[in-house]
């Protein structure tokens, strides 16, 4: 295995051997979730992070930095936000006073992260679920316990911290936001400190768990289960969606886990939005040799090269031959993907009219005129899973700088804790691919013209404006709208993000038959219990 192993690797590995194979052996990597239904939505990792960070900081910083995983809020976030603020509260009062939090453990090929170790020296993993039962069997926390021992941490007791997530509760029609706020707080479980008895037996089965995922000889079985419905690859293996582009070699879930030469950039990936006229493809204009693939025609002041996303009619006689724009725009991006012309930065410009043009070609196909035609759900999905699939492959072309436009959109707001109202600024585009398309660009930035009449590039993000992205640490609010403003930004933000995750991604030394004996004897088990 070229890889350090952690748990939830072998944890895959054994759920599901064709999901292990997708992920750490292909390295097909999945999405930033930022769809958020209340309240089954509440994403673990984030309210887990949301708990160190108040208890490292206070409950301001953490429900701040929570906003901040999202590129806009919503008011399912809010609620959200409100939730989480009343169980992080209720775990202060619980939790032992720290000693150390996120402790690595990195230990003859074996990569994991304590969530907590106290004054006492007590280990804490904390759980965001309702599934107590799993977690008593859960081997995950005695392996910590194992190799943080032998890396020479002193750990005595092994405990979890769960917190229980809230019933179910719609909101209907008539209630408002605050009576749907009220019900929600009325019946929250309370979270809890479950201690667990250490196993060897826990361990040791880890650890032959451990060579049969490196010993494993022939195909990967795909296993059907409860979970598939929640699966990140469910499309992928169920239906094989994109799987013809994934065979070629075209790693179609983005973002890549490769990385990226610090020293000189590679590629770009950024959305623009903001409103009409505002100066946005006049600003890509300036990029190195590009290519506008345009749906609006609004190109009159730019001199860059032109394909017009539209679509096309020609007549045989009487007979209409259609050749519908999202067809057109497919065929451009497979030309793209040959990759024999000397462009350097590709441009969808507007994102916004891509989809609907897809969602025209998609009723096409299913002789239907509304989503409700052909059962609400499925026409959805068929839409939203054709136009990901598609920008999925444009975001792997392989060029200098992918860009793509949006106008902005102002009409619809949020609900805050106080009951003030606030106004969104969003793209141009339905919140759900927001969330998708944000997860698959660098920076998402909103394009403004000022009082005085010049035009900035912004990266505000807060409560109201949509903004985000994978790079994160910028520290100015706006830069001039000039191409060479933005790749001086970006390059130098490239740089502080990779230096920042340096640490968490070096190599380990690899996990495998040779350098990990299983237990089997007394002597063998008792040894293992002395601290390194």
């Amino acid at each position: 295995m070229d890889k350090h192993v952690s748990y939830s690797m072998i944890s895959t590995y054994k759920s599901c051997p064709y999901k292990y194979k997708l992920h750490y052996i292909d390295g097909i990597e999945s999405l930033p979730n930022y769809e958020t239904e209340y309240p089954i939505g509440i994403d673990g990792a984030v309210l887990g992070t949301a708990v160190h960070r108040a208890i490292e900081t206070n409950i301001e910083t953490a429900i701040k930095e929570y906003f901040d995983y999202y590129p806009v809020i919503t008011e399912d976030i809010m609620t959200k936000s409100i939730i989480i603020e009343h169980q992080i509260k209720e775990v202060l009062k619980i939790l032992p006073e720290p000693k150390a939090f996120e402790v690595e453990i990195n230990n003859n090929g074996f990569l994991g992260y304590i969530d907590m170790i106290d004054k006492d020296d007590n280990l804490y993993d904390f759980k965001f679920s309702n599934n107590v039962e799993m977690y008593k069997e859960s081997p995950q926390i005695h392996i910590y316990k194992f190799f943080g021992q032998k890396q020479g941490l002193k750990i005595n007791n092994i405990n979890y911290l769960i917190i229980p997530k809230p019933k179910m509760f719609k909101k209907t029609q008539n209630m408002s936001i605050f009576q749907y706020r009220e019900e929600l707080l009325k019946d929250i479980p309370e979270p809890f400190i479950l201690p667990i008895e250490y196993s060897e037996d826990k361990v040791n089965q880890f650890l032959k768990d451990v060579i049969t995922c490196n010993n494993h000889t022939g195909p990967y079985e795909k296993i059907d289960s409860r979970l598939c419905e929640y699966c990140e690859y469910n499309k992928l293996c169920k239906e094989n969606v994109d799987y013809d582009i994934i065979s070629k070699g075209v790693n179609m879930l983005l973002p890549s886990t490769e990385r990226r030469d610090i020293s000189k950039v590679s590629k770009r990936k950024l959305w623009i939005y903001g409103a009409p006229f505002s100066g946005k493809t006049t600003f890509l204009d300036e990029s190195p040799n590009p290519l506008n693939l345009n749906t609006d025609g609004n190109i009159s002041q730019v001199t860059m090269p032109v394909i017009p996303i539209k679509d096309e009619v020609k007549f045989e006689g009487r007979i209409e031959q259609r050749t519908f724009a999202w067809q057109k725009f497919k065929e451009v991006v497979l030309e793209l993907e040959k990759k024999q012309n000397d462009f350097k930065t590709i441009i969808i410009d507007l994102v916004d009219d891509l989809r609907e043009y897809c969602r025209i070609y998609e009723y096409n196909k299913l002789k239907i005129q509304h989503e409700s035609d052909a059962g609400y759900g499925k026409g959805y999905d068929m839409v939203k899973t054709e136009f990901l699939s598609v920008m999925k492959r444009f975001f792997n072309l392989d060029y200098e700088n992918l860009v793509i436009v949006s106008h902005e959109n102002s009409t619809s707001g949020i609900t805050k804790k106080d009951g003030g109202q606030v106004t969104k600024i969003i793209p141009n585009i339905q919140e759900a691919l927001a969330y998708k398309l944000a997860g698959m660009v660098d920076i998402v930035a909103r394009v403004v013209i000022n009082d005085d009449g010049t035009r900035s590039l912004n990266f505000n993000q807060d409560e109201v404006i949509f903004g985000g992205g994978r790079l994160r640490g910028i520290k100015t609010n706006s830069i001039p709208l000039k191409w060479s403003e933005f790749t001086k930004l970006y390059d130098g933000l490239l740089v502080s993000n990779n230096n920042l995750s340096e640490d968490r991604n070096k190599p380990n030394i690899p996990m495998n038959a040779e350098n990990v004996k299983v237990v089997e004897t007394k002597k063998e088990i008792n040894n293992r219990q002395e601290v390194k």
